[in-house]
């Protein structure tokens, strides 16, 4: 068993080393939306004096074509962990452009300005109450990724298991479930009270455990710790048998729970303001009346970016002066090297970033083109994360980077990445049927129905049967329960 763990062991951090400075940086900068990316772009240009923005009127406008119907068969990105000679670009004929590309249209052609909010968002609220925390540095790094693994709705689906690897495998941090468990209750007691939950009980009792110290208090603790599954069915009677209540003490404390908010990290947008920081769409596809869909990066108020000429130069006589040269025209040397090569490596990842984006959409497109082409959600089948990485030849892990807090705006509206996504149900004769739609025809189902005579699961599961849809019992509560609607005797008025 030891031997075992010790193979384990050494084959996470042989994982762990194989990742390049490099491959991390791209691993970041996918994880950024446009409006972040921007930021991300001004900092390193401002931290960096061998990075510049590029003269656009001098770019050529081949480099300006990273967009528009890539092929369907999607080429692999390479990952290359070479480090750049510097003969690739000490001459101003080597020198590449790496432009930052705006899209597929023509000069002529002004694209119209999408604004957005100057509202810090969700994200970064917390992370300002995290800078308030007496922690180390390492567990900074910790809090900063679990805030970064919350929902939208500001609950933490992902189990330790998988944020623990992630953080060894992507920031070469080893930590424990124990440690997660400890930074995961700082983040706890953050504002508004219920962000980091694991579930809706635990989201609750965290702000319940907000309020001040009386018998109403201990009561809805109770109700919501021991009683939760008959709370959740409405079971008013077994909630008062069980903990030996009176009607009025249960309907007091009913009229306080249904207070408590199920989703803190929408309503503390809510709260500044509806959507509290306004949708920057990081794709603009566009779908034209001869069926044609181009597709192009929203990148028009990112500049394009090149490394310094001064700096090269600079370089180019150091390096023809190598001989007899002092000790700080050596470190002279060392600095400008240092420079370039990291200007030169941020330039590479963006690009890098910007291929595998457009990619990913590409691919999704594809897959999707009867959306795309009607607008039609009904038309949207079932996929997964690992359809999309089997075509592009791209990681699960990157496809759900890339799907992370991104938005693509269409000629229907802008949307957010993963609602392209969905599981498929497959019947007994290998029909694949999407989940999204079933459940589209369930909830009209449900709407048709008579309140004094609500549907029995058994009765919509025929009902779907015979308009095509042959699934079980069973799987009808299950989509039933997923929009949040309860069973027949409870509906019934």
């Amino acid at each position: 068993m030891a031997e075992g763990f010790s193979q384990v062991q050494t084959q996470n951090q042989q994982q762990v080393q194989t990742l390049s400075p490099q491959q991390i940086m791209v691993v970041k900068l996918l994880e950024l939306p446009t409006v972040e990316l921007e930021e991300r772009v001004h900092a390193e240009i401002l931290d960096n004096p061998a990075l510049e923005i590029g003269d656009n009127d001098k770019e050529e406008s081949s480099d300006n074509n990273e967009s528009s119907q890539l092929d369907e068969d999607n080429e692999d990105i390479s990952h290359s962990d070479e480090d750049i000679s510097l003969g690739d670009y000490l001459t101003e004929d080597d020198i590449p452009d790496y432009k930052l590309q705006e899209s597929n249209r023509s000069k002529d052609e002004k694209m119209e300005d999408i604004p957005f909010s100057d509202i810090v968002s969700f994200y970064e609220i917390l992370k300002e109450q995290l800078a308030m925390q007496d922690i180390s540095d390492s567990e900074r790094e910790i809090a900063e990724y679990i805030i970064g693994s919350l929902d939208d709705d500001g609950i933490l689906r992902k189990d330790f298991t998988t944020i623990s690897d992630e953080l060894a495998i992507y920031r070469g941090i080893n930590t424990d479930e124990q440690e997660l468990e400890e930074i995961l209750h700082i983040i706890q007691d953050f504002d508004p009270a219920g962000i980091g939950a694991r579930s809706l009980q635990e989201c609750l009792l965290l702000q319940i455990k907000r309020k001040s110290n009386s018998r109403e208090k201990e009561l809805q603790l109770e109700i919501i710790e021991n009683c939760f599954d008959d709370f959740k069915k409405k079971n008013r009677d077994k909630i008062i048998q069980r903990l030996e209540i009176s009607e009025d003490e249960y309907d007091q404390a009913l009229s306080e729970l249904v207070k408590l908010n199920p989703r803190p990290g929408s309503s503390l947008g809510e709260a500044i303001g509806k959507n509290y920081q306004q949708i920057v769409p990081d794709f603009i596809v566009e779908t034209l009346e001869d069926g044609v869909i181009n597709l192009s990066l929203n990148n028009h108020n990112i500049q394009s970016l090149r490394l310094s000429r001064n700096f090269t130069e600079m370089l180019d006589e150091y390096t023809k002066n190598k001989s007899n040269q002092s000790k700080e025209a050596k470190d002279a040397f060392l600095f400008l090297k240092q420079k370039i090569d990291s200007a030169q490596g941020f330039i590479n990842a963006v690009k890098q970033r910007q291929n595998t984006l457009l990619i990913t959409m590409q691919t999704i497109i594809n897959l999707q083109k009867p959306f795309f082409l009607e607008g039609d959600e009904s038309l949207l089948k079932p996929m997964i994360l690992k359809d999309v990485a089997e075509k592009t030849k791209l990681d699960i892990s990157t496809i759900s980077r890339v799907s992370n807090s991104k938005y693509v705006q269409t000629n229907y509206g802008i949307y957010p990445l993963k609602y392209f996504f969905s599981d498929g149900y497959v019947t007994q004769d290998g029909e694949e049927l999407s989940v999204r739609e079933i459940k589209m025809i369930l909830k009209e189902c449900l709407d048709s129905e008579d309140n004094k005579k609500p549907y029995t699961d058994d009765e919509l599961a025929e009902m779907l049967k015979q308009k095509g849809y042959p699934i079980a019992r069973r799987t009808v509560a299950k989509y039933r329960q997923q929009l949040n609607i309860p069973v027949a005797r409870l509906r019934r008025s």
